[in-house]
């Protein structure tokens, strides 16, 4: 029973779950029970609403890469960077309304995450294929970006409030990250499921939506950082190849920004579901409010960014490296340590959405073997496992935020191609039509900016070079 009064159900028909058959008495009524959605992560427990989704999606979708949209309109210039950034925005957003809607797209049953979606879409051994690799890689690595970026920002802040003391015992970068993953790890054993990180993502939500507006907020009142700066893109990259480059860069750097569909499944999946009220609108208010609230963090941090530093942003780091440059010549170290803070609780909460993926997919293949729902202890050495793969690839890998365009471009289809091919592949609407025809040239042009993103990047990196400090981190 819901807070609305209505009937629920917690075993709603999975085609893809291990069905195990109940004793004698449900076996005589033609019965099964499929006890798998109840000992997974995502699915545990579906007690979640609207405000608890709103703040999923808030953690997830807001990252340290919304920092580096400035440098997007460096290559671009005001107009089309202005124009590319609402394209995206709004683009992603009717691609995350298609994933709402198709959660439920087959009477009784609830596909609560993204590889079933596409499973569902594209066949079970197609869809496998299509969608396994590309959400277990973007959920790993993802984390392990977390792990690089928390990490990083620990050692400043450590820094910045000891000064001199931080000389003395200093840790190594690599240390630095084995304390993130070990706070990201402590938490995760605290959290058995999705829908008991929500206290958690209520955290990360505010931190997140709180060091993007101090930031654009402290540009405004500081003013222009330096007057030697111009607002003209031609400026920053002379040669016609290298403009051609940078476009594909700037298009990559907006895409890469909206992140967090490969859980929207799954988020929505936390949610109770009844014929009369589905998940579908509890979710879609959810992602109304939580996109109004993105966009007031993406739009006036990247305009104003531009706007107070022009083309001297960054090209390394974008505003984060620019808070522990400029930014710390100009502003207080209260509000420089508090931003540092907020960078990594934020990077800490939305470590738990995106890990949640890789342990549920762990958890299932060990329940389908087993038989049996996983013990604390089991559930508590996939995480230690999973943590400790992620700092090793941290470890061995610190220059990854260098080639985040190339990493993330690989999955961007996720974001902007998959969603409406899988429309169209499970509503089948009337072949020719004008939304068969609109889904299907969103979805090529997904695809296709996907590979254009990995293209320019790797073209970028040849161009450029790149410091590969293997097990080195800086």
């Amino acid at each position: 029973m819901n807070d609305d009064g209505a009937i629920t159900s917690k075993h709603m028909q999975d085609e893809y779950n291990l069905q195990l058959e109940v004793s004698d008495s449900k076996e005589d009524r033609n019965e099964t029970y499929q006890p798998q959605e109840d000992w997974l992560p995502i699915t545990q427990s579906r007690r979640g609403n609207s405000w608890t989704a709103t703040f999923h999606l808030l953690s997830s979708g807001i990252g340290i890469q919304t920092l580096s949209l400035p440098l997007a309109f460096v290559y671009l210039g005001w107009f089309w960077g202005i124009m590319c950034l609402i394209g995206a925005f709004v683009w992603q957003l009717y691609t995350i309304g298609l994933l709402v809607s198709l959660h439920e797209s087959v009477p009784g049953t609830r596909l609560s995450r993204y590889l079933q979606l596409s499973m569902a879409a594209f066949g079970v051994k197609l869809g496998k294929v299509l969608a396994i690799f590309p959400v277990m890689y973007l959920s790993g690595g993802t984390c392990v970006m977390f792990i690089i970026t928390g990490g990083g920002t620990m050692k400043q802040f450590y820094q910045l409030l000891c000064g001199d003391c931080s000389s003395k015992h200093p840790l190594t970068t690599t240390e630095w990250f084995l304390v993130f993953v070990c706070v990201a790890i402590l938490v995760s054993l605290f959290c058995p499921n999705l829908h008991s990180v929500s206290l958690v993502s209520f955290l990360g939500a505010i931190m997140a939506v709180g060091y993007c507006t101090i930031l654009w907020v402290v540009f405004v009142a500081k003013g222009k950082v330096d007057d030697g700066f111009v607002y003209d893109q031609s400026e920053a990259v002379t040669t016609e190849s290298g403009r051609v480059r940078s476009i594909f860069n700037a298009l990559g750097i907006i895409a890469v920004a909206f992140r967090g569909h490969n859980v929207v499944l799954e988020i929505q999946g936390t949610m109770p579901s009844t014929p009369n009220r589905t998940s579908s609108k509890f979710m879609l208010k959810a992602v109304v409010a939580s996109y109004l609230i993105i966009a007031m963090c993406f739009f006036p941090l990247a305009i104003v960014g531009y706007w107070a530093f022009g083309n001297k942003v960054p090209a390394n780091g974008g505003m984060l490296s620019a808070i522990s440059t400029t930014l710390n010549y100009h502003t207080s170290k209260s509000v420089l340590g508090l931003i540092y803070m907020q960078i990594i609780i934020s990077c800490v909460t939305a470590f738990q959405i995106y890990s949640m993926v890789v342990y549920d997919n762990l958890e299932r293949a060990y329940t389908t073997k087993a038989r049996h729902e996983c013990s604390k202890f089991i559930r508590a050495g996939i995480r230690i496992f999973f943590g400790g793969l992620t700092f090793f690839i941290s470890v061995a890998f610190p220059f990854l935020p260098s080639l985040a365009l190339i990493t993330g471009g690989i999955s961007l289809h996720l974001t902007f191609g998959y969603p409406s091919l899988m429309w169209i592949a499970i509503k089948r609407p009337p072949m020719k039509s004008l939304r068969w025809w609109f889904n299907l040239t969103l979805g090529c042009l997904g695809t296709a900016l996907s590979v254009l993103i990995v293209v320019g990047a790797i073209w970028n990196l040849v161009c450029r070079g790149l410091d590969a400090n293997f097990f080195h981190p800086h």
